[in-house]
């Protein structure tokens, strides 16, 4: 998901994206929404969160060491 359509997301829950970066941004949607603010953390590629809207974004981030 390109940063714009999260930024986009965040903006609907009342949620201002300053200059988050994505990580950031994504897991305080999850905080928002109840959710584990877990982004980027499936270093092993596992995740019991099947349903999961950034499932693939996460698995990316978590291989490239994208946590800022």
């Amino acid at each position: 998901m390109k940063i714009e359509e999260v930024r986009s997301m965040a903006k609907s829950q009342g949620i201002h994206p300053g200059k988050l970066s994505k990580t950031g941004l994504i897991r305080m949607i999850q905080t928002e929404e109840g959710n584990f603010d877990c982004f980027g953390s499936a270093y092993d590629g596992a995740c019991d969160q099947a349903n999961c809207v950034w499932r693939e974004d996460c698995f990316d981030a978590a291989r490239k060491g994208e946590l800022s």
